[in-house]
């Protein structure tokens, strides 16, 4: 097998905060999430210094990034800046790649980054 290939049919999907569904995959220097994300699924404000770029394949996905809010459709590519405070909310079922980096270390771990932990636990 490729080390260099993905095959996200192989890639064991976790659930790292409710409704969002992911698909982990690493580069040396960058980090892949092939996620599902349940209609009203809600992504708590937070901020990490990764540099991301949202791409939604299908559903439409309302983001707030640093204040100004917009809905990604199919098709659009949102980009969030370093350390940007940001949030979403799935406004139907939507399917997403994000990429990040550098590579999220957090993310190999497992289970919920403690960024998202943390943020997780102000909405309730």
């Amino acid at each position: 097998m490729n080390p260099n290939v993905i095959e996200w049919d192989k890639v064991e999907t976790r659930t790292v905060i409710p409704g969002f569904h992911g698909k982990f995959a690493h580069s040396a220097n960058m980090t892949f999430v092939l996620w599902d994300i349940d209609k009203g699924a809600v992504l708590p404000e937070h901020s990490h210094m990764h540099e991301q770029v949202v791409h939604v394949y299908e559903g439409e996905l309302q983001v707030t990034v640093a204040g100004e809010t917009t809905v990604l459709r199919g098709g659009s590519i949102g980009i969030i800046p370093s350390n940007a405070v940001h949030s979403g909310v799935a406004l139907t079922n939507c399917k997403v790649m994000d990429a990040f980096y550098p590579l999220r270390e957090d993310y190999m771990k497992g289970g919920a980054p403690s960024v998202l932990a943390g943020a997780m636990q102000k909405l309730r």
